[in-house]
C-alpha cells in the first residue's frame, strides 16, 4: 500500500462498528484508505463502501490502495457536508455504518507545499480542497487584526491571540506575509520566552486556527454529522475520531442532542482514547478521541 500511515484506533473503530458482509458503509474521510481497507474486508462479499475526501490528490492514492476490492467501493472528491447529495447520486437507500476520521491527514502534513506544517516552510495555503477560493494567505494578510484575534481565540484556543494578531498586523504593513516560515517566526517573536517552555511549537495553535477557518472545518462537521444520522438504518453505527477539543465538543453535544430526541443511543459514555503503545508508535494518535453512537 502506498502513502498509508497507521490508521488511528483501527482495531477499536472496527470492533465498535460491528460490520457484517453485505452492508453499506460511508467513510466520510477516506484519506489513503487505511480504515476503508479493513471495512471492506468485513463487508465483503456483497458489501459496499462510499468514500469521500475533499482532497483530490489523495483520492487516487486510496483508489490504488483499495484495488483488491474493485467494484465494491466508490470514491468521490467532495466535502462530507455534501454527503446527502453524494449518497443520493450513488443510489444509496440507507447506511449500516459511517466513519468520520477528522483533522489533517499525515499525507497532507507530509506534503510540504500544502502549507499545513509548522515545521516545513511553504506558501501560506492550507486548503484541503484546492478548488476553494480562500487561502491562509488571504486570512493572514486581509482579515482585520480583530478578526484574526477572534479566529485564533475561537479556533485555536490561543491564550495570546491578541498579541499574535497585533504582531501579524504590524509585520504585514511592511510587506505581505507569504510563507509558513514567515508566519511561524512572527508568532515566535510574539510569544517570546515562552518558546523555551513549550512542549509543542508555539505556532501550532495559530496554524490550527487558520487551517480550520480556511476550510470551515467546524461548520462542515456540524452539517455532515446532522445529515449522516438521517441516513443511518436502525441499528447502524456512527464512529467519529477527533483530534482536538473543538471537534470533540461538537461530536459530544450533537450525539447528546440526538440521543435526547430519541434518535441515537450513545455507545461510548466517555470518549475512547488511544492506547499507550499506539500513542508511542504513532504520534498523530496521541490526542485522538473516538466516540460511537447507534441509530435507534
Amino acid at each position: 500500500m502506498k502513502n498509508v500511515h497507521d490508521p488511528v484506533m483501527l482495531r477499536e473503530t472496527i470492533e465498535f462498528l460491528e460490520l457484517e458482509p453485505g452492508e453499506t458503509v460511508l467513510d466520510a474521510t477516506i484519506g489513503a484508505g487505511g480504515h476503508a481497507r479493513e471495512i471492506l474486508k468485513r463487508v465483503s462479499p456483497g458489501g459496499r463502501l462510499i468514500g469521500l475526501d475533499n482532497d483530490a490528490g489523495i483520492i487516487s492514492i486510496a483508489e490504488d490502495n483499495l484495488k483488491d476490492f474493485k467494484g465494491s467501493f466508490k470514491l468521490v472528491n467532495d466535502n462530507f457536508r455534501n454527503l446527502d447529495a453524494v449518497l443520493a447520486h450513488e443510489g444509496v437507500k440507507c447506511l449500516d455504518a459511517a466513519l468520520f476520521d477528522l483533522g489533517v491527514s499525515s499525507y497532507q502534513l507530509d506534503e510540504a507545499a500544502r502549507g499545513f506544517s509548522v515545521k516545513k516552510d511553504a506558501p501560506l495555503d492550507m486548503r484541503m480542497d484546492s478548488r476553494s477560493q480562500v487561502t491562509a494567505r488571504d486570512i493572514v494578510n486581509d482579515f482585520s487584526q480583530e478578526e484574526l484575534g477572534a479566529i485564533l481565540h475561537e479556533f485555536g484556543e490561543e491564550r495570546f491571540h491578541k498579541k499574535i494578531a497585533r504582531f501579524i498586523a504590524e509585520d504585514r504593513r511592511i510587506k505581505p506575509i507569504e510563507t509558513t516560515g514567515e508566519l511561524a517566526e512572527i508568532i515566535h517573536r510574539a510569544v517570546g520566552y515562552r518558546i523555551k517552555n513549550s512542549r509543542i511549537d508555539p505556532a501550532t495553535r495559530t496554524f490550527q486556527a487558520i487551517r480550520i477557518a480556511v476550510n470551515d472545518e467546524l461548520g462542515a462537521l456540524q452539517e455532515g454529522l446532522k445529515k449522516v444520522i438521517s441516513w443511518l438504518d436502525i441499528g447502524g453505527k456512527i464512529a467519529v475520531i477527533s483530534f482536538h477539543s473543538l471537534e470533540d465538543r461538537i461530536v459530544k453535544n450533537l450525539f447528546k442532542g440526538f440521543a435526547d430526541l430519541g434518535f441515537l443511543k450513545i455507545i461510548t459514555k466517555k470518549p475512547v482514547q488511544t492506547s499507550r503503545d499506539e500513542a508511542l508508535s504513532n504520534p498523530r494518535a496521541r490526542s485522538a478521541k473516538l466516540r460511537v453512537a447507534e441509530r435507534i
